[in-house]
């Protein structure tokens, strides 16, 4: 019979979330969907390159879900991160990491969750920065 031992299974997102306890799972869902954004946004389409790095910058990353941020929920932006515990760049870290430390996402030797700290004042981020678009 094979070792039940809860550390040799990997762990699932709603484990992190329980494990955590911090973020609700939409929170780590914003953030999922917030790097294939960024990743979008920064590298476009690899067609023909399987093998191209796709990695972001903590930095790339933080900015990527500020304007992702911003496209789903307009001047709500602050409001909705705020109802999930996200009050600066170190909680984007601390969700990455988090997906990190359990094998839900990836990251390189240069990786570390400082790369998360003070990327941006969510205040003036979301609220002076946000422009209305208007398409003609």
């Amino acid at each position: 019979m094979p070792p039940t031992d809860e550390s040799s299974r990997e762990k699932t997102l709603h484990d992190v979330v329980d494990l955590i306890g911090v973020y609700p799972m939409e929170a780590f869902e914003f953030v999922q969907r917030g790097l294939g954004f960024t990743v979008q946004r920064i590298h476009g389409q690899q067609k023909g390159e399987p093998k191209a790095s796709l990695h972001v910058t903590g930095q790339d990353l933080c900015e990527g879900l500020r304007e992702f941020a911003l496209m789903q929920w307009g001047m709500l932006a602050r409001t909705v991160l705020a109802r999930w515990n996200i009050t600066s760049t170190w909680d984007f870290g601390r969700i990455v990491f988090a997906m990190v430390e359990h094998g839900l996402m990836q990251k390189t030797d240069d990786d570390t969750i400082e790369d998360f700290k003070n990327v941006f004042e969510f205040k003036s981020a979301f609220d002076r920065q946000y422009r209305i678009e208007i398409k003609t």
